[in-house]
């Protein structure tokens, strides 16, 4: 007999089948299919009736693994509601879960390796940093839509994907976001059981194991652990890390509409912070367009590696808290506490190498605590008005920052005057102090990292409103408006340059206005051509907070203003491009007055221009790729500074090239093998901003990176990564002029994948 094989599908897309399978959603599951068969189905004969074996299907909803492939399509981030990633006006990427797995991700600097127009610096060795669009941050990092944004290396062990969103957001984000931000989306616990265990050993004594385990405990309440540990070299010499973390999460559903999540972590990164090689001067020590040192040489450690420690310690809590009213009306509360003990101290090479070889070290100590303690509430209403659908949205975000951060200087050879805090090396003999005498003290008799010691507490309120409207199948609309109250305490105490401290302290509030609109047109369904207008904030206490002064606490905050022009297409289900033309502008940006060095004014002085184009997704079912092309030009348009310290008009923007190219590709060969083919091309940058006398250009390169992929059985899957197949000599990133980290040999890991 033939088989006749019926699917339920039902409009509304927040259906009962989108939620976990309780035992009362299988028993009204069985009830509907049954009245639907009673009902088509004549009184029955005396006969014996005969029916056809029928197959009854749903589709399964992975709520532990929710995007598959290269391509997510949604994202609750950018809007702060549930939003199709093609109806937002917005340039975004999305790092899967498939993609960190296959290209071997374990850091922020890897994760951006492949998105358009951002890309990682060096972050003095200790922490994250990343330029957007030409704009420099270490501070614009967040987990789940809450900001994360202590000076540390993060890891991806317990994050389901990685949301790139380009260009400034205030109106979502609050403070900051010059360029763009940079969000985790946390690995939540689910119905859907996971059990992973991961293996990873690669060169240079690379060791590295996590492990992923949920469950469903009851039909109301699953739960789910990430944890970690690595222990690693490099192919920097004396420079290694390590670092372990775990993460448990709880999800309960105490009903359909209702969702509660609670998780924590613990985590802590301990490296030596590596600074990289100096740069060289050219022909009579000119100063101008100098190069990296000797960056064949990659290994050399400059200044001391075992007088260079991090050390990170972040603990947090987090909850969750999702109500559907059944009558458009939502609401969300999320509260994330977190507190993290840094400590890191570096000696390095702090100048160029001179025609003879010589160059100068220095180095200090830094101390942070920060306390955060941040909470946001959504309410969103879905309403039609006449034939316009609105998508309403209104929210609350209150959040208090406490900051502690001191700062000791090295004197070198127990020569604790304006002398002793360097010492001069020469690169043709030696790169490290050795057994030099170095003692960390507060520095109040020069300016060299001078003793410093700040406090702050800033407390935010946070309200906005935003719409989301669809006129009509071809046109949509977003506008939504931000006010933040920023306030911030300030006590302080630092050098006064001549033995003795100043003693500072004082409060500034800012008001911010952050506005963002959006126009979408939709020619056809999987496409949208938009244009989009937003604004964001830096107050001057900065990315960590600590960095108002008595010259700069009445300066109003620097502001970003961005204009973009894109497209969308979801070529397929699976395959996304997208293209974004867009102008970002700089203002009230602090620069010593040139008619008089002795006062610091305000000019609207830095530009950035560009196209990118993405894709990613799946180009057939056995061929991925990720990845795009950038072309930006960031210039800066007013001159700022005087003498030989000036910026002059026209200089380009550090670490900011003029074009990039990333493309990663895996093709299956086969149910068993598969291979993978990556390209990172960038053209010659700056490493800090120039000016009239001092630059330093890193050439541009040309990588090719490789993986080989095997499924071994059900349960086991084995990869091996390659990178720099070509063993390239190349320059990664910078801090400023001094400080160049040269990037790897040929370097490969094999890691195995258990699911058991």
């Amino acid at each position: 007999m033939n088989k006749t094989k019926i699917t339920l599908l039902t409009q509304n897309t927040d259906s009962i089948l989108d939620h976990k399978p309780t035992k009362m959603n299988l028993a009204i599951h069985s009830a509907i299919i049954g009245l639907s068969f009673a009902a088509a189905t004549p009184p029955l004969s005396a006969e014996t009736l005969n029916l056809n074996k029928i197959d009854v299907s749903a589709p399964v909803i992975n709520d532990t693994h929710p995007v598959k492939g290269y391509n997510a399509r949604k994202s609750t981030t950018a809007t702060k509601t549930d939003s199709l990633l093609r109806d937002v006006p917005q340039s975004i990427s999305v790092i899967t879960q498939e993609v960190i797995q296959d290209q071997s991700i374990q850091s922020v600097s890897d994760a951006v390796r492949y998105v358009p127009g951002v890309s990682a610096s060096q972050g003095e060795g200790n922490r994250d940093a990343l330029v957007f669009r030409g704009n420099a941050t270490t501070g614009d990092l967040f987990v789940d839509g809450i900001r994360d944004d202590v000076q540390t290396y993060r890891d991806f062990y317990n994050t389901d994907r990685i949301e790139v969103l380009k260009g400034p957001n205030g109106m979502i984000f609050g403070r900051g976001g010059a360029g763009g931000v940079v969000n985790r989306v946390s690995k939540e616990a689910g119905w859907t059981p996971v059990s992973e265990l991961i293996a990873t050993y690669g060169a240079y004594d690379q060791k590295r194991i996590s492990a992923d385990f949920g469950k469903a405990i009851n039909d109301e309440v699953a739960f789910r652990i990430n944890t970690v540990y690595e222990k690693s070299g490099s192919y920097r010499d004396s420079v290694d890390l390590e670092r372990y973390g775990i993460s448990p999460t709880f999800t309960i559903h105490p009903s359909d509409s209702t969702k509660i999540v609670l998780s924590a972590e613990y985590f802590e990164d301990k490296r030596v912070a590596d600074r990289g090689v100096p740069s060289v001067n050219g022909t009579n020590n000119s100063t101008l367009n100098k190069k990296p040192y000797n960056i064949g040489d990659y290994s050399t450690f400059y200044g001391s590696a075992k007088l260079s420690p991090t050390e990170t310690e972040t603990t947090a809590f987090n909850a969750l808290i999702d109500h559907d009213f059944n009558n458009g009306i939502n609401v969300k509360n999320r509260t994330r506490y977190a507190n993290y003990n840094k400590f890191y101290q570096n000696v390095f090479a702090d100048s160029a190498v001179a025609n003879n070889g010589n160059f100068t070290v220095r180095g200090y100590a830094e101390y942070t605590d920060r306390e955060n303690l941040i909470n946001q509430t959504d309410l969103t209403y879905t309403a039609h008005w006449g034939e316009i659908e609105h998508k309403l949205l209104a929210g609350l975000e209150l959040a208090t920052q406490d900051t502690d951060s001191s700062r000791l200087t090295a004197f070198f050879n127990n020569n604790f005057t304006t002398t002793g805090t360097q010492v001069t090396l020469n690169a043709n003999s030696a790169s490290e102090i050795g057994n030099t005498a170095v003692s960390f003290r507060k520095n109040l008799i020069n300016s060299n990292n001078s003793y410093r010691d700040n406090k702050s507490t800033v407390n935010v309120i946070g309200l906005y409103a935003q719409d989301q409207i669809i006129l009509s199948p071809q046109w949509q609309a977003i506008v939504g408006l931000r006010h933040d109250k920023f306030d911030t305490d300030f006590d302080g105490v630092r050098s006064n340059g001549s033995g003795g401290t100043i003693a500072e302290s004082f409060n500034v509030t800012d008001n911010l206005l952050s506005p963002r609109a959006g126009l979408i047109y939709k020619p056809i369904e999987p496409v949208s051509i938009y244009t989009n207008y937003s604004v964001s904030y830096v107050p001057r206490a900065g990315d960590q907070l600590t960095s108002l002064t008595v010259t700069n606490k009445s300066f109003d905050p620097e502001k970003f203003i961005n204009y973009e022009i894109g497209t969308k297409w979801d070529i397929n289900p699976s395959l996304a491009f997208t293209a974004a033309v867009y102008k970002l502008i700089r203002k009230n940006v602090q620069v010593t007055d040139p008619n008089n060095s002795a006062l610091q004014i305000l000019v609207d002085g830095q530009q950035t221009k560009g196209l990118e184009l993405g894709i990613n997704g799946n180009i057939t079912d056995k061929w991925s790729m990720f990845g795009g092309v950038a072309f930006q030009d960031g210039e800066i348009t007013k001159q700022q500074g005087s003498g030989t310290g000036a910026v002059l008009k026209g200089a380009d923007l550090a670490q900011t090239p003029d074009r990039t190219l990333s493309l990663w590709n895996r093709y299956n060969i086969n149910e068993t093998w598969g291979v993978a083919l990556g390209v990172i091309s960038t053209s010659e940058r700056y490493a800090a901003l120039p000016t009239a006398t001092q630059s330093t250009l890193l050439p541009g390169y040309t990588r090719y990176d490789a993986a080989v992929f095997g499924k071994l059985s059900d349960k086991v899957k084995l990869q091996i990564n390659v990178e720099n197949i070509t063993n390239k000599e190349y320059t990664l990133y910078a801090h400023n002029n001094q400080n160049i980290t040269p990037g790897s040999p040929i370097t490969g890991r094999a890691t195995l994948i258990y699911n058991f």
